[in-house]
């Protein structure tokens, strides 16, 4: 709920203006003259303040140059309120920096848009979003305000994907980026040797399928659902925008992105240089991370483990049969329950 700072000295105005935006879901602190309202703004910073221009102790032109100067206060916007119409006071005001200015007598729909028009201006991106509750309808909700992106797809339908459903193939051509809601998704390359290699395992609150999408090309890998998944869709158009039409959100998306492009990374260097027990040590630990707290247990096949790894399924058995003869985990035929994941990670091989 977003907060708004009301500064009026007119005690019958203050509580008619508040109560009007209170009605609209808006929560409302007030002041009584500029003073007391800059003290309040200071224990908690409002979303919005509208502000009298005459009132005793401090006027409206002196608390907008406080905030002005105020690291903390600073680009709040801020709307005026005031029954003078004289040019000269609302040039000055607009030069102080006043976002908007309103007259009295003001009717309630001039009130509300004024609000609404500046708190939608002034939307700023969250520096977090939890992908794994809604935060990726939060997110596209903010970027769309924020970058005015009214062509943002309204559509985000969940759309189910059985358990070893292809959903693109490698060579195929990119028309849009993958988000996993519930699931997991493996993407697999396959070698001219036709052997296969899982070059990512994407969990939900995850997104796959973008690097096609940024170097236009068809891609390189196949995509495949690892159980009964689903996955929310976002064309190709609608990325392009999230990462071009404003710094601000395109800068939050790769950031969104980017941890998938790091661990890819460092999984390839991996494969290249560490010894088949670190590898299988290092995914067994990755794998943990990632598993449900509630169950924290691995539940991939043993195929697929290797194919992750980089590695034949004989050497992955064995690796993991070692693991667990020193206590470092549990096994069954379908899981695989880290018990040390310290040991796992300080233990040299």
């Amino acid at each position: 709920m977003k907060t708004i700072l009301l500064i009026e000295d007119n005690e019958l105005i203050r509580e008619n203006t508040a109560e009007i935006l209170e009605l609209a879901g808006y929560a409302v602190r007030t002041a009584e003259n500029g003073k007391l309202g800059v003290e309040q703004a200071l224990a908690q910073r409002p979303d919005l303040v509208i502000c009298d221009i005459m009132m005793p102790v401090l006027d409206g032109y002196g608390v907008l140059n406080i905030f002005n100067q105020n690291s903390q206060l600073a680009g709040v916007p801020f709307i005026f309120l005031t029954a003078k119409t004289e040019r000269t006071d609302m040039r000055r005001g607009m030069e102080l920096g006043a976002d908007d200015y309103l007259t009295k007598p003001f009717d309630e729909t001039d009130l509300l848009s004024a609000v609404t028009g500046r708190l939608n201006r002034f939307r700023h991106l969250k520096p977090d979003y939890d992908l794994q509750a809604e935060g990726l309808d939060e997110f596209l909700e903010d970027a769309k305000q924020v970058a005015n992106l009214e062509s943002l797809s309204a559509d985000r339908k969940v759309h189910v994907v059985r358990k070893k459903q292809d959903i693109y193939v490698e060579g195929d051509e990119p028309s849009r980026l993958y988000f996993v809601k519930l699931g997991r998704v493996k993407t697999v390359k396959t070698t001219g040797a036709g052997k296969e290699l899982i070059t990512g395992i994407y969990n939900s609150g995850e997104f796959f399928g973008y690097m096609a999408l940024l170097e236009q090309t068809p891609y390189s890998d196949s995509a495949v659902a690892v159980d009964d998944s689903e996955l929310v869709f976002i064309p190709k158009q609608d990325f392009l925008q999230l990462l071009t039409r404003n710094p601000e959100v395109g800068q939050h998306f790769i950031r969104l992105l980017a941890g998938r492009v790091s661990e890819r990374e460092k999984q390839l260097l991996d494969m290249a240089y560490n010894s088949i027990r670190r590898r299988v040590a290092d995914t067994l630990l990755r794998l943990h991370e990632q598993a449900d707290l509630a169950s924290p247990t691995i539940q991939l096949s043993r195929e697929d483990m290797a194919a992750m790894i980089g590695t034949a399924s004989e050497s992955l058995i064995r690796t993991l049969s070692e693991f667990k003869q020193a206590g470092f985990i549990e096994v069954t035929p379908k899981s695989i329950r880290v018990l040390q994941p310290e040991k796992l990670r300080s233990a040299h091989w």
